[in-house]
Order: structure tokens, then C-alpha cells, then sequence
């Protein structure tokens, strides 16, 4: 089976306006292709990186779904009490207690063996609709919103959601392609930011007090902030071990900050942060940590496309 990588949506200040565009709700989870080939099914991140083995109640799904050979992109999500997906509680998945993901399908891109990637999207969505149809558990597909993009961005604030993703009705699917054709507007303060050290326990805490973390500015990994809550007593165990193999003697920071006890890490983990506001010398406010992206390349947290 080859694998592609997913069409990207680009980040957008404000609400596009104009006929061609329609509104759907932007997931808090994990991007996640599925592709079934003379019945083999294959689930895979942006990254590439195989998904199959850690969502096989997905993968069973993918498998019963009428017809031949297929292929869908989708979010891998946990949802709340209210319908509401939340990336922490995807980082959970499994513990006693958590509900199972499940897999909000947005595009179809291959069906029968045959590409629809050059048709356009209202063609696709209409083919997804006919395949997924009524089902629920463990596929549903992605919440559409109406078709006037401030009222879309109003409904989706109200409900919690964490953005919406504004998408051209005429455009094709553009296979490892940042598009002009789908763009997202964010409701819920949260990124993705690079850990490049972190600062010794006080108190009660075990393993590690608070992340440093930071953006690229062009080839140097700027600091902005250090966050120290959020975390779970899992969560800095799984931390404490994924940092250990990762320290190093130089900053990775550019310049370093001037905080005390810290240690410094190779910039090779993702973690993805819930803020209130960026403060006037470009530092984060109120941060707290809601779990690793590991489908995240560090090289794609910037500066320059921060979430303002």
C-alpha cells in the first residue's frame, strides 16, 4: 500500500466569506489516513508513522465497511461528556474508565480502487456520506456547520470545539500540500510547541517541576515560556524517561534562558499546550500541558505561524 501524506490546512486570522466555502469542526486529536488494499488495512499518521496496531477497534471497522479497496482522512479523537474531542483525554485512551476513540472522517479519497483526489470536494463528501452513511461507532463523519463563516465561528465557540476548518466545495484533494483550498481558524487557545529542557521537582512533585519550551525563528529555537501544570502522575513517569535519553550538556535554545536548575534536551519532542494569551515580550501565558504529538515534526512548530 503506498502511503501519502495529508492535505494541510493553512492557519487564517479570521473567517474566510464567500459562496464556495463550507465549515466543518476542527478535531483536537490525531490526523490519521486509512486505507484498505485487497483487504489489508493500513491506518497512518502525517508523520507516516503506523497507526494499526494502536487503534485496532478502528482498524476492525475500517475492515467491515462495504466495497473494495479504499482510502479515508480523518481525526483520530476522544470525545467528552458533551461531544467535545480533547486531545488529553486521547492521551488516556486505554485507562480505566476512558471510551474508546473514534475516527471522525472528513474526505475520501480512494474508492473501488479508483482515485476521487482530482474530483472536487462536494463530489467526495457526498461519495463519504453514501459509504460511512448512519454509522456511529467507531466512524462518524465530520460535523458540518452552516455556511456563513462568522455564524459557523460563533456556533463553534459556543460549543467548546476547538476550531473550524473552512474548506473550498470546488477544491481537489492535495496530497502532502499546506492549502489555500482548507483553512483553519482556531476557537481554543492551543499549539504545539518544542521542549528543549526542563527544571527540577519542588515540593512533593517526582521527576521534573516545569517543561521549557520554545518556536523556531528561522534556524534557532526561540524560548517562550516554561509550563508546570497539566501533568498527571503517568504523565511525568512517561516524561522523566523520554527526557532522560534526550539530555545534552548545550542549551538548545537560542539565546538560553536564565532559569535556574534547569536541564537541557535535544529539541526532539512535541508538546501540545493550552495558553491564554501571548504577553508583549513574546511569552506564553497561563500554560498547561495537555499531552505529547508524537505525529508532530519540531521543525513545523514556528515562530512565524504561532497561534496568536
Amino acid at each position: 500500500m503506498k502511503l501519502i501524506r495529508p492535505m494541510l490546512a493553512t492557519l487564517s486570522p479570521s473567517v474566510v466569506e464567500g459562496p464556495e466555502w463550507v465549515f466543518e469542526e476542527k478535531y483536537d486529536g490525531i490526523r490519521a489516513l486509512a486505507g484498505r488494499e485487497r483487504g489489508h488495512v493500513k491506518m497512518w499518521s502525517r508523520m507516516l508513522q503506523d497507526l494499526t496496531t494502536g487503534f485496532p477497534h478502528v482498524a476492525r471497522a475500517m475492515a467491515a465497511l462495504p466495497g473494495g479497496d479504499l482510502l479515508l482522512d480523518g481525526e483520530l479523537v476522544a470525545l467528552d461528556a458533551k461531544g467535545v474531542s480533547r486531545f488529553q483525554l486521547l492521551q488516556r485512551r486505554g485507562a480505566a474508565g476512558a471510551s474508546p476513540p473514534r475516527y471522525a472522517v472528513f474526505d475520501l479519497l480512494e474508492l473501488e480502487g479508483r482515485t476521487l483526489m482530482r474530483r472536487p470536494l462536494s463530489e467526495r463528501r457526498s461519495a463519504l456520506e453514501r459509504l460511512i452513511g448512519r454509522r456511529t461507532d467507531p466512524f462518524f463523519v465530520s460535523r458540518r456547520l452552516v455556511r456563513d463563516g462568522k455564524a459557523a465561528y460563533r456556533e463553534a465557540k459556543r460549543l467548546g470545539w476547538e476550531g473550524i476548518i473552512a474548506k473550498d466545495e470546488g477544491s481537489p484533494y492535495e496530497p502532502g500540500t499546506r492549502s489555500r483550498y482548507w483553512r483553519k481558524v482556531k476557537v481554543r487557545k492551543e499549539s504545539e510547541f518544542v521542549i528543549g529542557g526542563f527544571t527540577a521537582p519542588k515540593g512533593g512533585r517526582q521527576h521534573l517541576g516545569a517543561l521549557l519550551v520554545g518556536l523556531y525563528d528561522g534556524p534557532r529555537l526561540r524560548y517562550v515560556g516554561k509550563v508546570g501544570t497539566g501533568f498527571t502522575q503517568q504523565t511525568l513517569e512517561m516524561l522523566a524517561v523520554k527526557l532522560e535519553r534526550l539530555r545534552t550538556d548545550r542549551p538548545s535554545f537560542d539565546p538560553p534562558p536564565r532559569v535556574r536548575d534547569a536541564t537541557w534536551v535535544r529539541p526532539k519532542l512535541v508538546a501540545q499546550l493550552a495558553y491564554a494569551e501571548w504577553t508583549a515580550d513574546g511569552k506564553l501565558r497561563q500554560p498547561a500541558f495537555l499531552g505529547l504529538r508524537t505525529d508532530k515534526d519540531p521543525a513545523e512548530c514556528t515562530w512565524s505561524q504561532r497561534e496568536l
